[in-house]
């Protein structure tokens, strides 16, 4: 044996007898295993806080007026579906179904987004007096849905990047040479009280699951928007997912708020 080779093999000896532990990286060299990534607030891509108003660009006449009785166009309801939705009544408009977590990202409404803790962003609106709760899972925990049903259930969220070269949804930050940050938060919620999708009735059932990607997009001209594509999933009232987007344009402050509370 070489000296070299006697000289590295006493130094890999001594390292093994003290507990070091080595690990190679793809480059060969040795590094100690990451942190996990901080979850929440602290891990936040970009700012989702503020205050934002729909603009409604598709759909305007189911979503700005009750649309007639029946008129379900565009939502794949099965026979349960349509029987459900044709028992609805036009005193019924305004009742607090139309307002459930299916259904209020469609609302012409305000939202004010901000951080109620540092692993829970809260969802507040202005049609329909609703709060919507998203919560982050503590490094290591994987978080179920708890407590009583309610009209906004339970939502579980995490910050997700794209993986690609190419992102159409790009936020640069910091000017014009900022580095970019990448803006999709997914919400993936379940454990609701029975709504309607539209406001003429159109129902989702309590087993739903209704998974949400909020995307902001930043624009010199334009200003800073999000788009949020929802998917809802119920074979009780539907053949297929149902999938829309919405879009929020932020607001310098909250002084076109205004709450009106939905019927009980």
């Amino acid at each position: 044996m070489t000296a070299r080779a006697t000289i590295f093999f006493a130094v890999l000896t001594c390292a093994i007898g003290s507990g070091a532990v080595l690990r190679l990286d793809a480059q060969g060299r040795g590094r100690g295993a990451p942190p996990p990534p901080p979850p929440g607030r602290a891990a936040a891509p970009v700012d989702l806080t503020g205050t934002w108003v729909s603009i409604v660009t598709e759909d305007w006449r189911y979503r700005m007026v009750a649309p007639p009785k029946g008129d379900t166009l565009g939502i794949p309801l099965n026979q349960a579906g349509v029987a459900a939705a044709n028992s609805w009544d036009p005193s019924q408009d305004g009742r607090c179904e139309a307002y459930g977590v299916g259904g209020i990202m469609r609302m012409p409404t305000r939202l004010k987004i901000s951080w109620q803790d540092d692993l829970t962003l809260k969802i507040e609106t202005d049609a329909g007096q609703q709060t919507r709760l998203l919560h982050f899972a503590p490094p290591g925990q994987v978080l179920t849905a708890q407590g009583a049903r309610t009209l906004q259930g339970y939502s579980v969220a995490e910050w997700q990047r794209s993986g690609g070269t190419f992102d159409a949804f790009l936020e640069r930050g910091g000017g014009a040479g900022g580095a970019p940050r990448w803006g999709s938060l997914k919400v993936v919620t379940t454990n609701m009280l029975p709504g309607w999708l539209r406001r003429n009735g159109a129902p989702y059932s309590q087993n739903a699951v209704i998974t949400e990607h909020y995307t902001r997009i930043a624009n010199p001209d334009a200003g800073d928007w999000f788009v949020v594509t929802t998917i809802v999933e119920d074979p009780q009232y539907l053949q297929q997912p149902f999938i829309t987007s919405s879009n929020f344009k932020k607001e310098p402050n909250d002084s076109k708020w205004s709450p009106s509370a939905c019927k009980a």
